[in-house]
């Protein structure tokens, strides 16, 4: 099979593997040798087609834990990914919006982290005040993926 990206780093591996304190779980940067753009908008907990303006009523059903965010965040994300003949191994770049970043970032991130498995992808993660959709959400992601 043909390979689809390269990963780009700015030391050699052999200095990454004498460093195993970086803990790197992203790339510094990922050059696209095949496939499709796919441009993912934002998804959280929320059902992928609610209401516009948004009805909170519409989520009450929600379960708001952190956990559970992070785990219907990831099902919404595959959901796209799939329905486009993708995978999550596909994605070049996440940006994840995270509410309470100081509170939430790390239990979060490793949440997301362990859907990747080994696939890395260059990442970025905000803290923000607040989610449009809902007040009680508090993570959103969105992707760029290459299928």
């Amino acid at each position: 099979m043909k390979k689809k990206f390269a990963t780009i780093h700015v030391v050699t591996k052999e200095i990454l593997k004498r460093n195993p304190q970086w803990n790197m779980p992203y790339v510094p940067a990922i050059k696209v040798l095949s496939g499709k753009a796919l441009y993912i908008s934002g998804v959280n907990a929320a059902p992928i087609y609610h209401s516009h303006p948004h009805k909170p009523e519409e989520f009450e059903k929600l379960d708001f834990s952190p956990e559970n965010q992070a785990i219907l965040t990831m099902k919404n994300l595959k959901k796209i990914l799939e329905s486009s003949g993708g995978t999550l191994n596909d994605i070049v770049q996440l940006f994840v919006f995270i509410v309470n970043i100081q509170e939430n970032g790390e239990q979060l991130g490793k949440m997301i982290s362990n859907y990747f498995g080994d696939h890395l992808c260059t990442s970025t993660v905000v803290g923000v005040t607040s989610l449009l959709t809902d007040s009680r959400l508090i993570i959103e992601i969105t992707a760029v993926a290459y299928i």
